[in-house]
């Protein structure tokens, strides 16, 4: 052996003891703390399964308290160890109970004594991370098991050669970060937090575990659904490529077998999966799978799984517009930003339930989708979405992408990302880019991700620099809401918005806090919000917008723009009020036109500026003289009115003829903008009087009385619009709404 290993040996048998003991830690105290900060322990960090996708029962997590030393850089001498640090916890955070930061010209070592089971002989012993931060070295009783560089990606180190099998393992792991410094994938971390950038993640962030696998075994499984085939493309990868192998794949609803297909490893199989149960938010139902290795009547290896039957393309709506489609239907995706970040674990949930969490509060809220911003998730999260029905777009981490080196590491993670979550079917969209940070290449790496995954949807460039590949066409609009311009190949998103400020005392990070627009009354931020969303469902109706993404789901630092406090103790705008604001309201059902405003068309009018008899609203009455003009009328500069005729005196009195179904009348909405007092009949009936005026298109119920004076076939409506100051406009339409 090495002298470097008879160090680690010497320095891992003094500190055996210490390794375990947890009455030398605590965690530390972050400015705020959530809830769950209560349930962490040395006893339970993080104690579940990691990896819900390909399950073993037999396992060991490694989640706990290691003994940690911070050295510089400069040495590869093992230094002594006199502290412990709760891993998964990154260095940085309150609960891993170091809360330090790591510089360049300084390594994080960790070190932990185990025991591996006896009943684990004869297997291959696997060393997991799901995600180390940024360049890791590993050694297991002084041999050098591997070396990984990347702060987002789960690896694994086969450490069977290098185990003792004496009851104690020593392992020492040692970990740079270069964070700003370097030029690596690094999202939102900055060793100087400020503004939207925010504390750095060193070290590890996500579990550390150990698992016994067979000599010949299943590495991986790939499941990629086709829903025109009703069909699961499966591809079991193996470690060895012996002719006998054959792998069985089994899908299971609700604990019956309905499919099984049988075949070589290392090859696309064809599971057929009759009349499938496809997976959406709504109904976000997901199949068991189970796959078996065998030679014969031989079994070596068997994983369990799951996946969810769905397809996400793009199609043309009735008028041409290119839209996006889940399952073959045209689905209106109303979004957060989600950063997640997290007081006192900073990258690191602090318990399983906190992500979970965050999911269940934006599902009471209304919304269908989640774009994970420059962050990648341990596996966990994604199963909460996948298991609760919330679509996700994954944004790639940003890093600079200066040097050819950086641009390798960019590309390295971008292709591990893929592959690592290929089978999550809550996840729809790659997102390569962010607001032009670090953008290179675009055009071949957009083209690249739809090689590696033509079954979903790729965004070159989230607002900023696009350049018209991919599929969708997105920007941002701060506080907004506003919509790209229509693109004939691509669907046009809002990848971010909004970003309203709103501070609730003793729930905040820093004095020094800062939004895009600032608002001091809860009740103005509801009301904001919920005005915003239907400026939303308005562009998703009327100009092509398919998705919009809200800034954002929590608080972050000095950021205090979320829809919760940064320790989710607190929800800004109640999940019944988002609910409401993000249903669409009048936009977001299905809407017949009965008579078009000029938001939705061109409605010719029979219209006067002096004032007709006093029957001028009945039925019967002659408006053959008056002018004809093509809604809406006023004057121009009027704030909001879509304005296709002259109006300019104090009043005006408009007729319009209109045909019912039998089946409307029971639906009948109105939608008007008026400026200012006005009235409105039907069939000679007050249907609606209006006071005041509006700063934007408003949806109102006719009087019960007008309604019970509507029948199938021809119908009249009457208006009139008084104005004394300032902008005017008059615009109304009818509507059966379901």
């Amino acid at each position: 052996m090495k002298k470097f290993g008879v160090i680690i040996l010497i320095v891992a048998a003094l500190l055996r003891v210490r390794a375990g003991d947890s009455s030398s830690w605590q965690a530390r105290q972050a400015p705020l703390m959530t809830r769950w900060a209560a349930d962490v322990s040395p006893s339970n960090a993080l104690p579940d399964y990691p990896r819900p996708q390909l399950v073993r029962t037999d396992w060991m997590n490694l989640n706990g308290l290691w003994d940690y030393a911070i050295a510089p850089n400069s040495t590869n001498n093992v230094p002594a160890f006199a502290c412990k640090i709760l891993v998964p916890f990154p260095l940085e955070s309150a609960l891993s109970g170091v809360m330090t930061h790591l510089d360049e010209q300084s390594k994080l070592w960790y070190h932990r004594t185990i025991s591996v089971p006896d009943s684990w002989h004869g297997k291959r012993v696997r060393l997991h991370f799901g995600a180390v931060d940024w360049r890791c070295e590993v050694w297991v009783n002084g041999h050098n098991v591997g070396r990984h560089e990347g702060g987002y990606d789960r690896f694994t180190f086969d450490i069977t050669d290098a185990l003792g099998w004496n009851g104690a393992e020593d392992i020492v792991i040692a970990v740079t970060d270069l964070t700003d410094d370097g030029d690596e994938p690094r999202g939102k971390q900055s060793r100087k937090p400020e503004g939207i950038f925010y504390t750095p993640t060193s070290g590890i962030w996500q579990t550390a575990w150990l698992e016994p696998v067979p000599q010949v075994c299943i590495d991986g499984v790939k499941a990629v659904p086709d829903v025109d085939a009703k069909s699961l493309h499966v591809h079991v990868v193996v470690n060895n490529f012996s002719d006998n192998l054959q792998v069985e794949a089994e899908a299971f609803a609700d604990g019956q077998k309905i499919a099984s297909v049988t075949g070589s490893p290392n090859m696309e199989l064809i599971l057929n999966v009759p009349d499938p149960h496809l997976w959406s938010p709504e109904d976000p139902f997901l199949y068991d799978l189970k796959v078996t290795l065998k030679d014969g009547d031989k079994t070596f290896d068997s994983v369990s799984s799951y996946f969810g039957m769905r397809k996400i393309a793009l199609a043309k709506d009735d008028q041409g517009v290119t839209r996006i489609a889940l399952n073959d239907r045209f689905i209106f995706q109303v979004g957060v930003l989600d950063q997640g970040f997290w007081p006192d674990g900073i990258y690191t949930a602090p318990t399983d339930e906190a992500m979970r969490s965050d999911i269940e509060f934006l599902k009471k809220g209304g919304f269908n989708l989640i774009r994970k911003h420059v962050k990648v998730e341990p596996d966990r999260w994604y199963y909460w979405c996948d298991k609760l029905g919330m679509l996700v777009w994954q944004d790639m981490p940003s890093a600079n992408n200066a040097t050819s080196d950086g641009r390798r590491d960019f590309e390295t993670e971008l292709l591990h990302m893929i592959d690592s979550l290929n089978n999550h079917p809550s996840i729809i969209t790659w997102v390569l880019f962010n607001e032009g940070w670090g953008q290179y290449d675009t055009e071949a790496l957009a083209a690249w991700i739809k090689q590696m995954d033509p079954s979903r949807l790729v965004d070159d460039a989230s607002g900023w620099t696009d350049m018209r590949v991919g599929d969708l066409v997105d920007m941002h609009s701060y506080p907004g809401p506003d919509a790209p311009e229509p693109d004939i190949h691509r669907a046009s998103v809002l990848g971010e918005y909004g970003g309203f400020g709103f501070i609730v005392p003793g729930h905040i990070w820093s004095t020094n806090f800062w939004g895009y627009v600032m608002i001091t009354n809860r009740q103005d931020l509801e009301n904001r919000y919920s005005s915003m969303l239907n400026q939303v469902w308005k562009l998703h109706k009327l100009r092509g917008l398919n998705a919009a993404v809200y800034t954002q789901n929590s608080d972050v630092e000095t950021e205090c723009n979320g829809l919760q406090t940064y320790d989710r103790a607190v929800a800004k705008i109640s999940p019944s009020v988002l609910l409401a604001a993000n249903s669409g309201g009048f936009w977001g059902r299905s809407i017949k036109v009965i008579l078009p405003n000029a938001l939705f068309g061109r409605s010719e009018w029979k219209y006067t500026t002096k004032e007709p008899t006093n029957d001028w609203y009945k039925t019967q009455f002659d408006a053959s003289s008056w002018k004809d003009g093509i809604a809406g009328f006023g004057t121009t500069g009027t704030p909001a009115i879509y304005l296709n005729t002259t109006w300019n005196s104090s009043d005006i009195w408009l007729r319009q003829n209109f045909t019912l179904k039998a089946e409307d009348i029971p639906r009948i909405q109105l939608q008007i903008f008026h400026d200012e007092d006005a009235e409105i009949y039907f069939n000679g009936v007050l249907a609606l009087k209006l006071d005041g005026y509006l700063t934007d298109y408003d949806e109102f119920e006719a009087s019960h009385e007008a309604l019970a004076a509507l029948h199938p076939g021809e119908n009249t409506i009457a208006v009139h619009c008084h104005q004394t100051t300032g902008g005017q406009g008059i615009d109304v339409g009818i509507f059966s709404v379901q």
